[in-house]
């Protein structure tokens, strides 16, 4: 493996000249064989690793890590494997501190917040925008449009379609055996937020429960079954509460 691009050979030297076009802070480790399309901007100390594919206009804030393969437990139920490069689509920014890992495709225009997480195996769509410290966690879909709040929890093997909205601190579950017996593998599943739902702060969404197209829960709401479509829900456990106004529906 080819040592990165660095504060040695950031003023011109061999391994610059393959990212023409590129802004490329001195402290920033860039490897010569990622992929980097013109007009990106790289901050103080971000790491892009190698094979990593960047599309054009993209900007990585001071001390951003894209395209990291993972470390895990060996009691890790997670798969070990070599992941494939990560792909950020035009114009998307990772800011400050944030880590995308290796094995993920991030569509194009999405924001990733300061200090945010994206682990391994994930689809993002394009346009959305996922903030400050929130975690996406392996094998789990985000649908474009949507928007995932500051500081949520989107647990492993979890499904969310397009404009959603996940407001702060939300927390979703995949495992009703909470580490214990070999059974849950095979139970292991998310959440699915289908089209257009709407999830309010700090609710909390239990293992494969559904929550229907346009439905809304509200804060602090804890969701053990399927939630219908275009209906609301609050409490713990959550409930029905009346149909979600015709005015606030995306589609009538």
């Amino acid at each position: 493996m080819e040592e990165p691009l660095s504060d040695r050979d950031a003023e011109g030297g061999a391994a610059n000249s393959r990212f023409t076009g590129c802004e490329i802070a001195p402290t920033a480790a860039v490897y010569p064989d990622a992929v980097l399309g013109k007009g990106c901007k790289i901050g103080h100390g971000a790491v892009v690793y190698p094979e990593t594919v960047i599309g054009e206009n993209c900007t990585l804030g001071d001390g951003a890590v894209v395209g990291k393969q993972p470390s895990l437990s060996p009691r890790s139920s997670t798969k070990r494997e070599q992941l494939p490069p990560t792909e950020l689509g035009a114009g998307t920014i990772v800011s400050t501190g944030a880590i995308v890992f290796a094995g993920t495709r991030v569509g194009a225009r999405v924001i990733v917040g300061d200090q945010a997480c994206i682990r391994e195996r994930v689809e993002v769509g394009d346009d959305v925008v996922i903030g400050r410290g929130v975690l996406i966690e392996n094998d789990t879909t985000i649908g474009a449009l949507t928007r995932i709040q500051a500081n949520a929890y989107i647990t492993n093997y979890s499904t969310v379609e397009d404009e959603v909205f996940i407001a702060p601190g939300v927390q979703t579950t995949n495992d009703n055996f909470m580490g214990r017996t070999e059974k849950r593998h095979s139970l292991m599943k998310g959440p699915t937020i289908r089209r257009g739902a709407r999830i309010g702060g700090a609710a909390v969404l239990c293992p494969a429960v559904e929550i229907g197209a346009e439905a809304y829960v509200g804060a602090g709401a804890v969701v053990i079954r399927d939630v219908p479509a275009r209906k609301v829900v609050v409490g713990n456990p959550a409930r029905i509460l009346r149909d979600v106004p015709a005015e606030e529906l995306l589609e009538s």
